[in-house]
Formats: C-alpha cells, structure tokens, sequence
C-alpha cells in the first residue's frame, strides 16, 4: 500500500486506495516518467478516474504539460469534474480545469436545435465571420482579444472551475456571452480539459481548438475514458453518406434560393446515384470504384468545380437558413476523393412505403487513419475502460506504437458477489428469428426474472428483437414493465430510470438495447439491480461493410473475424453485463440467454478471469446463489 506522504505526492485526494489501484497508480506515473503510452484494461471499481488523472496531474505541473481527458458520455465529465474539484481542493487550489463540450450544445443562438453538426459548424462560422452574431461580439473585441467585462467573468471562471456546462451557460447568459469562446478562454489557462473525443481526433476540430487556445500537442497527456468505444466513433467521424432523398431536397433549395442553374449539376449527381443502384434490390449492396462515380458526375475538372461552387453556395444558404442541402453535397463529393485502403464505398437500396431510399456512402473501415497521428505526437496517451480486451487488439486499432504498454488488472470485487450462467435454451441467429422463437425467449426470461424476484434489466441486440420479445413477455408477466425506445431525449430518459428504481420493491422489469442509452453510464447499486440477462449476441449484421471490415482486418493484421466480428460483439456483452455488479457490495445475477455462448467456438472469448458455467437448472441456481 502507497504510504499517505506518497499519495499526497502523486496529488491523490483521499486517504486510502483500494486493492489494485495502487498499482495501477504506479503503472500510470512509471509510464508518464519513460513518456510511454497505456493501453488499460480496469475493470469497474478500480476507481481508473482518479487513479489516472491525480497522477497524470502531479506530472503535469511539474512538466508544465495539460492534460486532456477525453470520454464520450456527460456522465463520465461528471466524474471527472467531481474527481477534479477533490484533487483541487485537498492539494491545489490554484488547479484550473474546463469541461467543454459541442459548440452546438453550447450555443445560445435561436433556432439552432435541428441542425447537424456540420451544418451547424458551417452556420457559427459564416455568422462570425459576418459579424452577425451578438454572443460572439460581445466576447471578442476587433484584436481577437477579450473585452474587459469578459475578462472580468474568465477570472471568475478560473477560481470555481471546474463546472458543468449548463452552470456555465448559466453564466453567460446573463451577459449575452458565447459559452464557446469562454470555455475556449478559459481553456488556454487550464491544467485539465475535459471533453469528447473529436476535439483530439478529429483534425479540423483539434486545429481550429488548439489555435484558439495556444496548446501544443506534444504538450499533452491524453486520457481516453470508456476508450472501447472509440474505434467506432471515429470510423463514424470517418464516414460521410449521400442519399437520393438529400440530393431531391437540394434541388428545390436550389430553386427556392435563386440557384437553379446549379440543378443541372444536382441533376447529374442523382443520375450517377441511379446508375449505380439500378441492379439493386431491396437490402441490397454493391461497392462503387471512386473514379467511376467521378466519370459519371463529370470531367475532373468539371467535379473540382462542383465542389467549390456548391461550397461557396452552401455558405450563402447557410447564412439565410443555417441548414443547406447543397453544402452537404459538397462536403460529400469532397470527402469521396479520399484514398481507397482503409475505406469502403458503398451503394445501397432500402424500400420503403414512400419511396426507395438510395445510399452512396464512403465509409472508413480504419480508425487509425485519423488516431495515429495524434497519439504518436502527444506527450503521452492512455486508453482504459473496464471492457478493454484484448488490450492488444485495441493498441492495434488505434495504431499506437509498438512499444506501448498494455495492461490489464484483476476485478476487484468478490467474485462470489456475482452469479454467471449460459443458459444455452434460445438464440437470436439469425436465419432462426420468428415469432415461436421470440415467444419462447419470452418464456425462458420470464423464468429467470420469476427466478431473481428483483429489479432486471433485460438486454437485447436490437429494438426489433426487443419489441418482439416484449409482446410476449407482457402476456406472461404481472410485474411492472420498462420498456426503451429508439427516440428516448435524456429527460424521458432520466424519467425512466428512476420509476424503474422505484419499483425495486415488487422486482421490475426494463426491456434495454445493448450499446444504447442504459448499457452503460448509469449505476443502479444494491438492492436497485439484482439480475441482469443479455438476449442474443450482438453480432453485427453481416452486411456489406462488416466483410469488408473483416477482410481490411484479416489483411492488415490477420485477425479479421476476431478484430472486425467476434470481439466486438463480446464487448458490447460485457459492457452491458457490467451494470450489475457496480461496488464490492454488490450482489447480483448474469444471464447470458444464447446457446451460441455454450459454443467452444465463441465461449473462448470470454475473459480468462470471468466465471461462467452452463447451467440447465438455472431457476435452483439462483435461488442458490440468493439464499
């Protein structure tokens, strides 16, 4: 155990640390003094917040270096914000830190709601550029610098920082100031930053925030939270989409707008759409040779003319409207002149009662495209989640160097605390989904809730799947139903949740999607959550993209069915088992309800150190475990 002069040297808050978390300290301050990368596998209750973060900020002062701590759900910036003001409070007063988060959520400008992120981006820019926005104006005076009443409010900010974003736009809008700029000011003085992957891997983002700030990237310790989710999150940043149902807006924007002598060029751009897809059947894919869809917009020199047309058009829409369908066009022609290794272009048809819909999508296949280059020249980063495995896939992934550390440590909860059973009775394959099938996964997870006789929460690989299932499972049951939905905001969201606490007492039921809105972020301890069931493995659907995943990952680093198939899937499993069993108190049931888990052939991907049997008598197993 660390001595309380040592935790007090490596800026740790509280008084004792927790089995494990001594290490994992070490391991982070050793890796910060050789200037190595982590990759960390720490499973929940390691407490991997403020194991990385005080350490990360005792090395940081003395190096005069900013840390960068990066995770995708406001819940972690919670964390991280209330992990922060300890270390503040019991070791330095003088620790300034901002929590930032999308321009877009941060902005007080009217009538922004609907807007994409892209559209938005181009909207704030074309308004400030113009002089047209009074939030911007009011921070900003003509030298770039800040307006004394500005400068007035960043001081104040300095002293309580760090705080939630909605406190800060609290803060200036009682003055009419952009919460942005303030953040980004406030951002240029700080120790710590905290907020969402894109603003270090999304290159125009980085560019653009570190201009404004005066940071160095060779100056930064990067921490990446909840780090399983990121190869995703940047293969989407990665990848832009074209449909015919865009392209038929654009024209009558076009018209609307006093741009109708660009419908010819919009005009040939559906046409080559068309011709692509014309084979096609519903569900259907086929891939698209970037210089053939080129060919059929234009000449080279034709298409580069587009592009820039449609780009300074967009700009003009955007400052009439904010939206524009024409900017999206350019920025799609744009990126489709990418190169062709680690990306695929796909064309797609889906039917539907209106109209068919037609996709040309380029979409990236390898998120090291983008990662690469900001790891290898940060100062330092470090990856950990608590589903990390294997750490070498990740490390692969993401392209860090060949020397980075990978680390993986020991659950530290009483394995006796949990209960884990395969109840190899159903499946979700599928060449085998019905509707006798659902019903009788409705039986078997009745069962098991009758069986827990407390809160459960029920997972499914999707919400088709969960429908279907739920309408089962409502004929069989009398106890209290949740039930997620796709379009759930975070206040209905919220809502939910905490009836289902409430009826903690008769044991509900919560019908949940696997990577969705309550798989991970959301702790419900002690008697809150008893049982957990995961329906089904949530393979992705072996469409067009996924084979093109699994072979760029079979030629690059010949692991393609485990790389681009396998264990992502068992790592959506995990993360959404991990609900359950949430401090060292906890007590609770994990049903894995798929006779696939019982397979040699997937059951090996399991961790090494995850206790899991097969279990026909399931319902005396439980009440086993509880009595």
């Amino acid at each position: 155990m660390l001595s309380e002069e040592r935790l007090r040297e490596l800026m740790f808050p509280y008084s004792k640390v927790r089995d494990v978390q001594d290490k994992l300290i070490l391991d982070v301050e050793d890796a910060l003094n050789k200037k190595n990368h982590l990759v960390l596998h720490a499973p929940t209750g390691l407490g991997k917040t403020v194991s990385t973060l005080a350490p990360a900020i005792a090395f940081a002062k003395k190096k005069n270096l900013t840390i960068f701590f990066l995770t995708s759900r406001h819940t972690q910036h919670k964390i991280a914000i209330e992990t922060i003001q300890e270390i503040k409070k019991e070791h330095s007063p003088e620790l300034v830190a901002t929590n930032i988060i999308g321009k877009r959520w941060l902005c007080l400008f009217p009538g922004i709601e609907g807007l994409s992120s892209h559209d938005f981006n181009e909207f704030c820019k074309v308004m400030k550029e113009d002089g047209k926005c009074e939030y911007y104006e009011n921070v900003k005076a003509k030298t770039g610098k800040l307006k004394p009443k500005a400068q007035k409010l960043l001081e104040e900010l300095k002293n309580i920082s760090p705080i939630t974003p909605q406190r800060l736009v609290e803060l200036c809008h009682n003055d009419s100031f952009c919460p942005y700029e303030m953040s980004c000011a406030l951002a240029s003085v700080s120790n710590v930053i905290i907020t969402d992957y894109y603003y270090l891997f999304n290159p125009n983002v980085m560019n653009s925030f570190f201009a404004r700030t005066g940071k160095k990237l060779e100056e930064c310790i990067i921490i990446v939270d909840e780090a399983h989710n990121l190869p995703q999150r940047i293969r989407e940043l990665g990848s832009v989409k074209l449909s015919n149902l865009t392209l038929k807006r654009a024209v009558k924007e076009a018209k609307k707008l006093g741009y109708s002598d660009r419908i010819e060029s919009i005009v040939r751009i559906q046409d080559a759409i068309l011709h692509f897809s014309k084979s096609l059947r519903n569900e259907e894919e086929n891939l698209v040779r970037k210089d053939d869809f080129k060919k059929k917009v234009g000449t080279e020199d034709e298409y580069d003319e587009i592009v820039s047309d449609f780009e300074f058009i967009g700009d003009e829409i955007r400052e009439k409207q904010k939206k524009s369908y024409v900017g999206s066009i350019a920025r799609f022609l744009d990126s489709w002149q990418g190169p062709d290794t680690g990306f695929a272009r796909i064309i797609s048809l889906k039917e539907t009662t209106m109209e068919p819909i037609i996709e040309l999508s380029y979409r990236c296949l390898d998120p090291s495209i983008l990662t690469k280059e900001t790891i290898d020249e940060s100062y330092c980063t470090m990856m950990m989640s608590g589903t990390l495995l294997p750490t070498e896939m990740y490390k692969d992934l993401l392209g860090f160097p060949k020397n980075t550390l990978c680390l993986k440590y020991k659950n530290p909860f009483p394995e006796k605390n949990r209960l884990s059973l395969i109840v190899p009775k159903t499946t979700t394959k599928y060449t085998q989904r019905n509707d006798k099938q659902f019903e009788t996964i409705a039986h078997y997870c009745h069962e098991i809730v009758e069986a827990i006789n407390a809160n459960t929460l029920i997972f499914f690989p999707s919400y088709f799947i969960l429908d279907k299932v739920f309408g089962f499972f409502r004929e069989k049951s009398k106890r209290k139903l949740f039930k997620e939905s796709q379009l759930l905001i975070k206040e209905e969201k919220h809502e939910l949740l905490e009836k289902f606490k409430e009826a903690k007492k008769q044991g509900g039921v919560l019908f949940a999607a696997i990577s969705a809105n309550f798989a991970e972020g959301i702790d419900l301890p002690g008697d809150l959550l008893k049982g957990v069931i995961i329906v089904g493995l949530p393979l992705q659907k072996p469409d067009l993209e996924t084979k093109e995943l699994i072979q760029y990952y079979q030629d690059k680093f010949e692991q393609g069915w485990d790389y681009g198939y396998i264990y992502p899937a068992f790592n959506k499993t995990l993360q959404s088992a991990g609900r359950c069993i949430r401090s060292e108190t906890d007590r609770g049931v994990i049903v894995f309800l798929d006779e696939r888990y019982a397979w040699p052939a997937y059951r090996k991907y399991f961790p090494e150190d995850y206790s899991v049997e097969i279990c026909v008598d399931f319902k005396g197993a439980i009440k086993d475990f509880f009595s």
